[in-house]
């Protein structure tokens, strides 16, 4: 199977099981799950529960036992894309290429609907294998710890913080560590957790999410200048607009390239230790350098 085949069908079995665990739109409470709904499907790469199914086959387990913690992980980012994207935080009208939830649903609800995606994503890890390794309490400890202000929330915080300052490539970094690369890198472990893997896998796999984590948010800073809304399906050049620090306007676009290069690399050599069976680990890490939304 190619990586397209691999990644389009891990795609609709992870959505075929999102749709299964989150309330129907008829279901009591209908606006609040039409707008849950509307801000899960509204597509997107599915790179976080792609990212944890593929740890979970290079560990040597099931596609299956790890959905629980993939859609989990989904959930979680699209609680934050609702959050981040409210006039009060980044104020943004497009995401995935439709209207942001907060521009269709209005601003109560959809603060409303990230507090219920979060909570229903920690519902939904309670329906994971768990084992003897790492029980289920130990997967939701780690996606507690990822979704909390020593992580995504506390990068959150730096980010806003930091609007409108001549940030330290450090002091970006710092940021990105606790956003995007610290979700990345739950989302290889949680994969691994659930295939119960070996301490040292399970430490591989987080030196790869971190490496993996950064690159992506490199390669998100440099596609934010370099392409269209259209193509991004998000609104371009936001970023500057609202003066935010990113890797381009800190160490300028070919810099940026290079850096992107650099951290993949490290990515890909945290994949050594499992042989064959990390091929879509790598295969993916090398998608994501060459993507262009």
């Amino acid at each position: 199977m190619n990586l397209k085949a691999y990644l389009d069908g891990t795609v609709a079995e992870v959505d075929a099981a999102m749709d299964g665990f989150l309330p129907g739109e008829d279901v009591r409470q209908e606006a609040m799950h039409a707008a849950m709904r509307y801000s899960v499907f509204a597509g997107g790469k599915r790179l976080r529960p792609v990212l944890c199914v593929a740890a979970a086959e290079a560990c040597g387990g099931s596609r299956e036992d790890a959905f629980a913690a993939a859609c989990a992980l989904e959930l979680m980012h699209t609680y934050s894309l609702v959050h981040d994207d409210l006039p009060c935080m980044d104020d943004d009208d497009l995401r995935r290429g439709r209207a942001t939830c907060h521009k269709v649903y209005g601003e109560g609800m959809a603060v409303l609907c990230g507090d219920a995606l979060l909570t229903e994503a920690f519902l939904i890890l309670t329906r994971a294998k768990g084992g003897e390794r790492y029980t289920v309490g130990d997967m939701v400890e780690e996606l507690a710890i990822t979704g909390g202000s020593r992580k995504l929330i506390g990068g959150q915080v730096l980010d806003l913080e930091g609007e409108g300052k001549k940030l330290s490539k450090e002091e970006l970094v710092r940021i990105h560590e606790a956003k995007t690369a610290a979700l990345l890198t739950a989302s290889v472990k949680l994969g691994g957790m659930s295939a119960q893997a070996e301490p040292e896998k399970l430490e591989a796999l987080a030196k790869f999410g971190y490496s993996l984590g950064l690159a992506f948010q490199v390669i998100d800073d440099i596609l934010d200048v370099t392409q269209t809304t259209e193509k991004l399906g998000k609104t371009a050049g936001k970023d500057e607009a609202v003066e935010k620090a990113t890797y381009p306007s800190v160490i300028g676009l070919e810099e940026s390239r290079i850096e992107a290069e650099r951290l993949t690399g490290e990515a890909l050599a945290a994949l050594e230790i499992f042989g064959d069976q990390g091929f879509r680990l790598r295969e993916i890490a090398e998608w994501m350098l060459g993507r262009e939304y």
